[in-house]
């Protein structure tokens, strides 16, 4: 009797499953096919090139249903390259470092203190890592810098590694983790030292892991759009140095969406954004599973 319950269980159970799956699939499809039908509104509607919507940098749509105006996001787009950029490479050097320390260095220290507060870390919201840098970060850089106000591409940076931060490091954490110990005790057996263990054996076992870690953080950081907004400056313009506000596609979509005719060339621009980053969204999300699976795949064969 036990044993059909538990059967029963388990089948009930790998319903569910599918069935949520099922289902996330059909939401996501469905989201893909309403952003590909506003988002493609600037190229079918009003007439614009896909090129100039790259390249240009002359942003002027009408927020008529005339159109007529010009939608080139060459300068949000480059802002956003920047700023991920930049908070990606302060980010990943703390967090790979931080993960060796908590998996290799004081594992048990790791599990019980550093890896609950990492995960605190990652479920807090993003508008409270955007009011510190707009009430903190914001005022020192404008205190202490040249900058003529703390609204840059420095402070949105910052913001945005401190937010994949804890995402970097739980992801590869868990990658380092997975190296199988007895790969260790073989390097210790052989006479290597606690750093050539971690160097030459660790992190070369689980740097697929360790990447889709960072495209994660990445990923995240694509699409973070209030925390960006408060502290970025939305200048519209190409920054010459880190102290320069600047804008990028997120902060663009959350401070003029509602502000924009319904069905309207800047509104159909402004959608057409968010396909863009629809679409970046589904490529990382492909390189991470292109990363893990060739992961996977070369464990299998050691």
């Amino acid at each position: 009797m036990n044993i059909e319950s538990t059967l029963r269980a388990d089948k009930i159970w790998r319903y569910v499953i599918k069935g949520t799956g099922f289902f996330l699939l059909v939401v996501t499809a469905a989201i893909g096919i309403f952003l590909l039908y506003r988002g493609t509104g600037t190229f079918t509607l009003y007439g614009h090139s896909l090129s100039e919507f790259l390249f240009s940098t002359q942003w002027q749509p009408a927020d008529t249903l005339d159109g007529g105006g010009h939608v080139g996001a060459g300068i949000y787009i480059v802002g956003s390259l920047i700023t991920c950029a930049l908070a990606l490479l302060m980010a990943t050097p703390v967090s790979i470092a931080l993960a060796i320390y908590m998996a290799e260095i004081t594992p048990s220290l790791g599990r019980k203190f550093w890896q609950p507060v990492i995960e605190i870390f990652v479920g807090i919201p993003s508008i409270i890592y955007g009011w510190l840098g707009l009430t903190i970060l914001v005022p020192f850089i404008q205190k202490y810098t040249d900058a003529h106000s703390g609204f840059s591409v420095l402070a949105a940076s910052i913001v945005l590694a401190l937010m994949i931060f804890p995402t970097i490091t739980s992801v590869t954490m868990n990658a380092i983790n997975s190296v199988p110990k007895t790969y260790r005790q073989g390097a210790y057996g052989l006479g290597a030292t606690r750093w050539e263990v971690i160097y030459k054996i660790v992190l070369p076992v689980a740097k697929h892991g360790i990447l889709a870690g960072v495209v994660l953080g990445l990923a995240r950081a694509f699409g973070e759009a209030l925390a960006v907004a408060m502290v970025i400056g939305k200048m519209k313009a190409f920054p010459s140095s880190l102290l320069d506000p600047t804008v990028n596609l997120t902060s663009a979509i959350a401070a003029d969406m509602g502000g924009t005719m319904e069905g309207s060339e800047y509104n159909m621009a402004l959608w057409t954004m968010a396909l863009l980053l629809f679409v970046i969204s589904l490529l990382f999300i492909l390189l991470i599973r292109y990363i893990t699976s060739k992961g996977g795949a070369l464990s299998e064969s050691k």
